[in-house]
């Protein structure tokens, strides 16, 4: 029921929608969400059927087994191809936590199981971003109605009510991560460290002995997150600081703060710092830290490696003891360990290192099937080992190697900042329609429109929205919510197949008896019309004129975040060629004056605005540092002088072997 335009911009928007903090899956979906989520592969799903032994926040542990008549049957020994060698028949399933996606948002799974619980292979065990127990929920069902509420829904903005932000409904979190490399220059190294020149100690307060910030520290605008010292050259220098340097010698005076700070707009909290560094070979305290963890690393899989030579033994001496072996073989040597035609005891076989027992060896001669499994669990041994082995290598490895980075840089840090964000004015949100708004204004709850049984309105939409678009999707869609919310079902109304217009009447129908509020009968002389409800001002208490279009519809709030793109510039930074303003938020700049608005300031007659645009506020160098001093001290403006792009106009002409000069004022 969507016009393909419109259609187009509600599947596009869809991707920009952001996980929120409690994920709610859609009343009205198409019946592949559980599709979606589960292909998605942000859910946590069980590799095996089994019942579950443990469960917190951050792991979710299945003990293996099936149901038989009802109960619980775990499984016994190793498996059918000895996968339990040295561990217990369990599935452990770790959680990801608060981790940054590529677009800022949060990642964190939650549980959906509890202790005790059955699961079959390919259940869900835990939910993640933007997931409702396995179904895709990528915003809420919000009560809405078609309603202009005082010109504040003008142009698809869009009105909420202060419930929305109270009750955290459209709250998310969102990750940032700052990055600061520290490099070789060569002037000497630069340096991660707490002593910053000209730096207060309530500046440092919250910096670690090397100077990075500590996890849990909420952070503003301009805060140090990475203490940071560069070395000055001589040509830094001032004439003063040369003279003092003559006279007490070198100092702690020759370097420079190059620490990064939170950029504008920052309030968050820290969550997580990583630090990567190549090796130094020559730090006698490095080698013995690398020394401890190495054998920590070698400790934790020694205990591993042991635990599976064990069971190995254990379980061959059940499957050979008293078998008649034949030639048992050294792998690397090829000498015989047992000679032919020995009947196999447990202190021969705890004798010798069954895992270099080669694969030609006879471990049963007369007996196939006990050979077939002793050589079958031999092999899955050694895989086993092979395996820990080398992961115990590759740890090992990254400690005496360090971490790879460019060249040039020694090391560098990343810092995590946490930033929580409510709904607020400015923000973009969208039905599943293409039906897109800018929230305009948030109002408090006893505000807003309500209902003859005293339910207030969560979000207005203009009712001009609908029938240019031709997008009546959203329209039925609010019906049918409406329906379903009050009967307490779920809808899924697959794409060329979904609900027709006589269902959703009879669901109006239906929940008109249990709650007689939204009509299903159509008699405009009575002022009763399909899907409309009469309504009261949330001001007034008076009831509005005409019925409205009430019900449900799912909302997601977007990517576009009014708090990433709000920016602000007094003074900055300057292009080398033309002396005006840089452009951008990320580059601190400044707004574009373009020829159209110069024309519409030249219509006006603003003459004394205009000339202050193009030279003090833009490439007037000298008249910008002057204006700046009269501000200060209170004095009158001076007269603007001559803009830095008249002088690279003359230096182009130049350019073009045409002599120009400026002569002063003739």
């Amino acid at each position: 029921h969507d016009d393909a335009n419109r259609a187009l911009m509600g599947s596009n928007m869809q991707r920009q929608a952001v996980p929120l903090l409690r994920a709610e899956a859609p009343v009205i979906g198409t019946g592949l969400e559980a599709r979606a989520a589960l292909d998605s592969g942000t859910v946590v799903r069980a590799q095996h059927s089994g019942r579950v032994k443990f469960v917190d926040a951050t792991q979710i542990i299945v003990e293996r087994g099936n149901l038989v008549d009802g109960n619980f049957q775990p499984l016994e020994g190793l498996g059918e191809n000895f996968e339990f060698l040295g561990h217990e028949p369990i599935d452990e399933y770790a959680l990801r936590k608060f981790e940054r996606s590529n677009q800022d948002s949060c990642i964190n799974q939650k549980p959906v199981v509890d202790v005790g619980h059955f699961v079959e292979a390919g259940d869900v065990l835990a939910d993640g971003a933007s997931t409702d127990h396995g179904e895709l929920a990528l915003g809420k069902n919000i009560l809405i109605g078609f309603l202009p509420w005082n010109g504040y829904n003008y142009e698809d903005a869009v009105i909420i009510s202060e419930e929305l932000a109270i009750k955290d409904t459209f709250t998310s979190i969102h990750i940032e991560e700052y990055e600061l490399e520290v490099r070789d220059t060569k002037r000497g190294p630069e340096e991660l460290t707490r002593e910053i020149p000209n730096v207060g100690e309530e500046a440092l307060r919250n910096l670690d002995e090397n100077g990075i910030v500590r996890v849990g520290a909420e952070v503003h605008a301009d805060d140090i997150l990475v203490g940071k010292v560069t070395p000055k050259g001589e040509t830094e220098l001032s004439p003063e600081e040369r003279l003092l340097r003559a006279i007490f010698g070198e100092k702690a005076g020759d370097v420079r703060d190059s620490s990064l700070k939170a950029p504008p707009g920052m309030k968050g909290i820290v969550v997580e710092t990583r630090t990567f560094s190549r090796k130094d070979r020559s730090d006698k305290k490095n080698k013995a830290e690398d020394q401890e963890t190495i054998n920590r690393i070698k400790e934790k899989f020694q205990t591993e490696i042991d635990g599976i030579k064990i069971a190995c033994r254990e379980n061959l001496i059940q499957i050979l003891n008293g078998a008649v072996c034949g030639k048992i073989l050294d792998e690397e040597t090829h000498e015989v360990l047992i000679q032919e035609g020995k009947t196999l005891t447990e202190k021969m076989l705890s004798s010798i290192d069954l895992m270099k027992v080669s694969a030609s060896s006879v471990l049963a001669r007369d007996n196939a099937e006990a050979q077939e499994k002793a050589m079958s669990l031999l092999q899955v041994a050694k895989e086993s080992l092979d395996h820990l082995t080398r992961t115990m290598e590759k740890e090992i490895d990254k400690v005496t190697k360090g971490d790879e980075l460019k060249p040039g840089v020694l090391q560098t840090v990343k810092v995590y900042i946490a930033k929580k964000r409510r709904l607020s004015i400015g923000d973009k949100m969208a039905g599943r329609h293409g039906n897109k708004g800018v929230v305009s204004k948030i109002v408090p709850v006893e505000d807003m429109p309500f209902t003859e049984d005293g339910r207030p309105l969560q979000i207005l939409l203009n009712p001009l929205g609908v029938p240019s678009r031709m997008n009546v999707g959203q329209v039925l869609e609010v019906h049918l919510g409406w329906a379903a919310k009050v009967l307490g079902f779920k809808v899924a109304t697959p794409v060329f197949d979904g609900a027709s217009f006589t269902e959703i009447v009879d669901e109006l129908e239906k929940a008109y008896k249990k709650t007689p509020i939204v009509d299903y009968v159509m008699e405009p002389d009575n002022n009763r019309i399909i899907g409309k409800a009469k309504l009261y001002d949330g001001r007034t208490g008076d009831a509005f004129l005409n019925p409205v279009t009430i019900g449900y519809m799912y909302y997601l709030k977007l990517g576009h975040l009014v708090e990433d793109k709000i920016h602000a510039r007094s003074i900055g930074s300057y292009a080398l060629v033309t002396q005006q303003p840089l452009g951008g938020k990320s580059q601190f700049g400044g707004q574009r004056f373009g020829e159209m608005e110069v024309w519409a300031l030249e219509a006006y007659g603003a003459a004394y605005t205009l000339q202050e645009l193009l030279t003090v506020k833009s490439d007037d160098v000298m008249g910008r540092s002057k204006i700046y001093d009269a501000i200060v001290h209170g004095k009158n403006t001076p007269i603007p002088g001559v803009p830095e792009s008249f002088r690279v106009m003359i230096r182009e002409v130049h350019s073009l072997c045409l002599d120009i000069k400026t002569t002063g004022d003739k």
